[in-house]
């Protein structure tokens, strides 16, 4: 039910279970903390500046310009370029530090040395090149922190199975057998 207070219209509380809330208009939400550190994360190509259209409404609450910040993230992934790569903005004090949190998927496609290659002409693109175990066995080491395997056995498993998405071979071999060999412990992998 609606009350008449002051001349203006205010929705008096709802009642659920013999409880009450009421909504309160003056109070102003929070101010904005300058020393508080926000994270925002973004997908984009590498290389290419991110759409200031859909980074705006993320940044500009928190006084940056999305325009800027979107050459700054074409800069920072350049060595990328043509991948699709995750951006990690950390935002304190009105300042962004950028850092480039790349897939296990652009690392590996990373590795083929595949020529560059305008996105927009050449879709659905087969990655069928060799990459050697060694490439793997370093993209395993830059995503062992965030791998949830327990060993570093079970990390080059779970970018081997990113070579068998991707479409590529592993010294030759297909990636599914490395991985049955690393089961049955006739191919050993280092420590770390």
């Amino acid at each position: 039910y609606q009350r008449r207070v002051h001349g203006s219209l205010w929705a008096v509380a709802l009642r659920t279970c013999s409880r009450s809330v009421s909504y309160n208009p003056i109070t102003m939400p929070p101010k904005f903390d300058p020393n508080e550190i926000k994270y925002i994360f973004l997908r984009c190509f590498g290389g290419e500046p991110a759409g200031a259209s859909s980074l705006a409404p993320k940044v500009g609450p928190l006084g940056l310009n999305a325009k800027k910040l979107a050459d700054d993230i074409a800069k920072s992934t350049l060595k990328f370029k043509g991948l699709r790569v995750t951006v990690k903005l950390t935002v304190q004090n009105r300042a962004a530090q950028i850092d480039v949190v790349p897939s296990a998927a652009s690392l590996v496609i990373k590795a083929l040395a595949e020529p560059e290659r305008d996105r927009k002409k050449e879709k659905n693109v087969k990655h069928n090149g060799n990459v050697s175990l060694e490439q793997v066995y370093d993209v395993a080491r830059q995503m062992r922190p965030r791998s949830m395997a327990k060993t570093f056995a079970g990390t080059v498993k779970e970018i081997l199975g990113t070579c068998v998405a991707i479409g590529c071979t592993v010294d030759k071999k297909h990636p599914k057998d490395l991985q049955k060999s690393i089961d049955n412990e006739t191919l050993t992998t280092p420590s770390e």
